[in-house]
């Protein structure tokens, strides 16, 4: 069958019937999680977080910005169809309402995108990006999660994102359930008749 297909499984598990029918690893993910009894957040005056600000600004952050994302680790991918796929994901939760606009003094520094209590998505544009300023981002957007009444925040971060990790760690999340990701992709076939 055509197309591009994913599996998660434990770590301990045998992986030799996924080997024998093509499927190879791509990554290993874990589960960050906070109750807001453990969540340490960090204020700073200048963040603020909006659910008005136009998409377009907000793809331009997204597009690009998921390097430690499976499917630009996946070889077998282009790197341009990657970024239209978080391009779209983000366009979807978007129109759901599901996003917040990261805001620095007015200006837009990234999002944070979230389905009920679970993390989905979330980026700062580069020229706010190696500044320490994502824990004051990540605070402001976790604590107005926890304001709304969930109890628990998680979210899904790649073993090999360490920034992003150590941001999660900084806030008071602890990690659970590893999982490990295979892909297996079976391009079309042409047949020249």
């Amino acid at each position: 069958m055509e197309g591009h297909f994913t599996l998660r499984v434990d770590p301990l598990a045998s992986k030799k019937l996924l080997v024998d029918h093509g499927f190879y690893y791509c990554d290993t993910l874990l589960e960050p999680f906070a109750r807001q009894n453990s969540f340490i957040p960090f204020h700073h005056d200048s963040m603020e977080i909006s659910t008005t600000v136009p998409l377009s600004s907000l793809l331009e952050i997204c597009d690009g910005a998921f390097a430690y994302g499976r499917f630009h680790r996946d070889f077998n991918l282009n790197p341009i169809a990657a970024d239209e796929r978080y391009n779209n994901w983000l366009s979807q939760l978007y129109e759901e309402s599901t996003v917040f606009a990261l805001l620095h003094e007015r200006q837009v520094a990234g999002f944070f995108a979230c389905i009920g209590g679970k993390i989905v998505l979330h980026a700062l544009a580069d020229d706010f990006k190696g500044k320490g300023l994502a824990k004051y981002f990540w605070s402001r957007a976790c604590t107005e999660l926890f304001k709304n009444g969930h109890p628990e925040l998680s979210s899904s971060v790649s073993a090999a994102n360490l920034a992003v990790m150590n941001l999660y760690i900084s806030l008071g999340f602890r990690f659970r359930n590893p999982c490990e990701v295979y892909h297996k992709y079976n391009p079309s076939i042409i047949t020249h008749t």
